[in-house]
């Protein structure tokens, strides 16, 4: 049975980017009889807004989507702290206390995500009153786990390249956001049994960094589906810092919220907006 879900962060409204991908989760899930999950990522500190929460629910249901909602991050805050510790016992985890502004003045490259952590906290451990990061170590985690591969519904099979971000953080300075997205999200899909992962193209490479965390921590291994994204008229993609129009106030101003997720099915984009032609997977 298909296991998909939706988990948006109640930091901003949701958009037409959301609507598809939530579309694209609830009808692959139907077609084979399965199962729709809604989880509210809901660890992102002060940014974090409960009322949002429940205007997504009112957003989905106008849509035309039904869903089964399982427990928000917030009430998993403990698993990950447990997961980290268990990396940090296998000496996978190091402290670092580099701020964004240091990391892009020293990366000799670019990675997925920008500019890639030159390691510099290995060589010059921060003091122990300093708040830091945890970054995982790459290297020894895949040396550790061997060659790992992973399987795209549109791409195929994959080679598991998480060198290519880097020594990610897992365990974030700000004590408010307990866990960065590639652990939350890693634990939060094998709790919750996901069996297909969908998501926008712009989170394939996150990939190669949660088919390493899943080997390490004795993850079940899902399938994944990276659709294309909805862009605006400069071929951005849709963004809630970009202020791209909220589903809410299409649904405030009476749109017919189930003809406009068929319009969507259909590839009908409505007011300039477009659909990425490419998935740009390439490293």
């Amino acid at each position: 049975m298909v296991v998909t879900r939706f988990a948006p962060s109640p930091n901003g409204p949701l958009h037409l980017g959301h609507a598809y991908s939530a579309i694209v989760a609830h009808d692959l899930a139907r077609a084979s009889g399965g199962l729709f999950l809604l989880r509210i990522e809901d660890i992102d500190g002060a940014r974090s807004r409960p009322e949002l929460a429940e205007e997504f629910r009112e957003d989905l249901a106008w849509l035309g989507l039904s869903w089964e909602e399982v427990p928000a991050q917030s009430s998993r805050v403990d698993e990950y702290e447990v997961a980290a510790a268990t990396l940090a016992a296998m000496g996978l985890l190091y402290p670092c206390k580099c701020t964004r502004a240091e990391i892009a003045a020293a990366a000799t490259r670019t990675g997925p995500d920008g500019p890639v952590y030159p390691c510099t906290c290995k060589a010059d451990l921060p003091r122990p009153d300093e708040a830091v990061a945890w970054r995982l170590d790459v290297a020894a985690a895949m040396a550790r786990c061997g060659p790992l591969t992973w399987h795209d519904e549109l791409a195929g099979e994959q080679q598991a390249r998480p060198d290519l971000a880097g020594d990610v953080v897992l365990v974030r300075k700000d004590a408010e956001t307990p866990a960065s997205y590639h652990l939350a999200v890693t634990l939060d899909d094998a709790a919750d049994g996901i069996t297909l992962v969908t998501r926008g193209a712009d989170l394939f490479a996150a990939t190669h960094i949660h088919r390493l965390l899943q080997e390490l921590l004795g993850l079940t291994v899902p399938r994944w589906h990276h659709h294309a994204l909805l862009l605006d008229e400069e071929g951005r993609k849709l963004a809630k810092r970009r202020n791209s129009p909220s589903l809410a106030d299409r649904r405030m101003a009476g749109e017919d919220g189930a003809a406009l997720a068929q319009q969507l099915r259909m590839g009908q984009m409505p007011g300039g907006i477009t659909l990425s032609q490419s998935l740009d997977i390439a490293p």
